[in-house]
């Protein structure tokens, strides 16, 4: 079963709802009562939430109305279909429909006025389409008309990105993200709902599964700056090729306003895809990397093994034009965080954040959300990067375990399962992965079907056939693993979540020999 939708807090009321779903004045009869989160799945809602019925690959959401009002829901948006079969005798409801602009009770002779004890139904043509009309609302009507926004995407290091930038935008000024990972056409609607008259910054990630996504996500979150982390074969089994990938993630370059417009795009110039990128767009190119041709660029890096890493950052000449550098201490783990640590520096010193609140932010170890350290069992320290796996995270992972020294006679253990969506580059990033464990692993178990390409590829370079076991299961690797794992152990765990490599990290940090 898939995780279901986190729940998002709103800043919606009643009056919101039925402006942006109706384009009218909201009738007398209905109070501005708050909503409390949004949800788009019926089993997480709580009193005072908002239900979106929104159809889905495996179910609908119009078939668990009932049961969001079961849970006390205060509104729900949905298609006419979920009202046959209402049971509305047992939970007191008004309809509210979209199309006719009237509010309407379920039972005859009683009369349609909801009080905080009722959940309004909004009655819409197409549900999904309602959610992008509220989120879009609230973000053209409900906002400060200074609100810069930050869209932010790439193959990888999309919400590493996202965390610096919020730390370091909450330094100087009133910043709302998306929570977590909610990054999609389905969820972005939800996650707009947040936004109020407060917010000064919004920072967001844009996620993508098809080409034209990113563009009607911008249609709705109206960036004016662009970060683009990288381009690589992420999700290549659902877009084809890697010059689709290319071609979605450029329509966030080519939706920003023009740089006199206050459009900024932040690229990585040392990608040489998103280097492309520069002509698309009419936004102030600002570029970042390891090259002294970058605005913002860094040299000198070093790890500094569990404490992070150090490097030698170069501020930009339009803003320094006689050059300044600065010695940088960050608390994240592996030489390739920097990337992310120079994109958010530069969103930071364009948005003209002062350079010492920009350190701060850039500081603050709750930005670490991947490569997490765990103590193990066994006194052994496990690095958990069970979030997602592609060839480029996986290779930074293993950078990041070869960085770091296990003490007295630990071994360097990876714990490899499936990446995913790879599409044609599938069996190739497996063989690189499974070539580079052998460099830097004493012992390597892998998981899962693709999983079996790593280790062969292992074998197949310096690893002698004792020192990598392969596994066709997240079970059968934790049990394994429990017989293995000796004090001082340094243990990677990474893998597509779809594999289950969470359970790893669970079994080999709560068991006890």
């Amino acid at each position: 079963m898939a995780d279901p939708i986190p729940a998002v807090a709103t800043q919606v009321t009643h009056h919101t709802l039925w402006q942006a779903l109706t384009g009218s004045a909201p009738p007398r009869h209905l109070p501005p009562i708050p909503i409390g989160r949004a949800v788009a799945d019926s089993r997480l809602a709580t009193a005072g939430d908002l239900f979106a019925a929104l159809p889905g690959d495996r179910t609908d959401g119009n078939d668990f109305v009932g049961d969001a009002l079961e849970r006390q829901a205060r509104a729900v948006i949905c298609e006419p279909q979920a009202l046959q079969d209402l049971d509305s005798a047992s939970h007191p409801v008004v309809i509210a429909n979209c199309r006719t602009r009237s509010l309407e009770s379920p039972a005859p002779n009683e009369p349609a006025y909801p009080t905080s004890e009722h959940c309004v139904l909004y009655v819409v043509p197409d549900s999904m389409q309602a959610i992008r009309d509220v989120g879009l609302f609230q973000r053209l009507h409900r906002t400060r008309r200074s609100l810069r926004v930050v869209g932010i995407t790439g193959s990888v290091g999309k919400s590493s990105t996202k965390e610096l930038i919020r730390s370091v935008f909450s330094q100087h000024f009133e910043t709302y993200c998306n929570p977590g990972n909610l990054n999609g056409e389905h969820v972005l609607p939800l996650v707009l709902m947040g936004l109020s008259h407060i917010h000064e910054r919004f920072v967001t990630e844009l996620g993508m599964y098809r080409l034209g996504e990113i563009d009607e996500m911008c249609g709705l979150t109206l960036p004016q700056i662009g970060i683009v982390t990288n381009v690589g074969p992420s999700h290549l089994e659902r877009l084809g090729t890697i010059e689709n990938i290319f071609r979605a993630k450029s329509e966030l370059v080519r939706a920003l306003p023009p740089a006199e417009s206050g459009g900024i795009a932040i690229l990585n110039w040392d990608d040489p895809m998103v280097r492309r990128m520069e002509a698309l767009t009419e936004a102030q190119v600002v570029k970042v990397g390891l090259t002294p041709d970058c605005d913002v660029w860094a040299d000198q890096i070093q790890s500094a093994g569990f404490k992070g890493c150090r490097f030698r950052l170069h501020l930009p000449q339009f803003l320094y034009p006689s050059g300044r550098t600065i010695h940088v201490k960050s608390p994240l783990l592996g030489r390739h965080s920097v990337h992310n640590t120079l994109l958010a520096t530069a969103a930071g010193l364009v948005e003209g954040i002062p350079l010492q609140k920009i350190l701060a932010g850039l500081r603050d170890p709750n930005t670490q959300i991947r490569l997490m350290l765990v103590d193990g069992v066994n006194n052994s320290t496990l690095i958990d990067d069970t979030y997602n796996a592609s060839e480029a995270s996986a290779l930074a992972a293993l950078n990041l375990l070869a960085d770091l020294r296990p003490e007295r006679h630990g071994r360097r253990i990876a714990v490899l399962g499936d990446m995913r969506e790879l599409g044609s580059s599938t069996e190739t990033s497996h063989l690189i992965v499974g070539r580079h464990a052998a460099n830097v692993s004493d012992l390597l178990v892998t998981v899962g079907e693709l999983g079996r390409l790593i280790s062969d590829a292992a074998r197949a370079s310096r690893m002698t056939s004792e020192s990598v076991y392969q596994t066709a299961r997240a079970e059968e690797a934790l049990s394994l693993l429990s017989d293995l794992v000796r004090p001082d152990d340094l243990i990677l765990i990474k893998g597509s979540r779809a594999v289950g490599m969470e359970e790893i990290v669970s079994g080999l940090s709560a068991r006890r020999f």
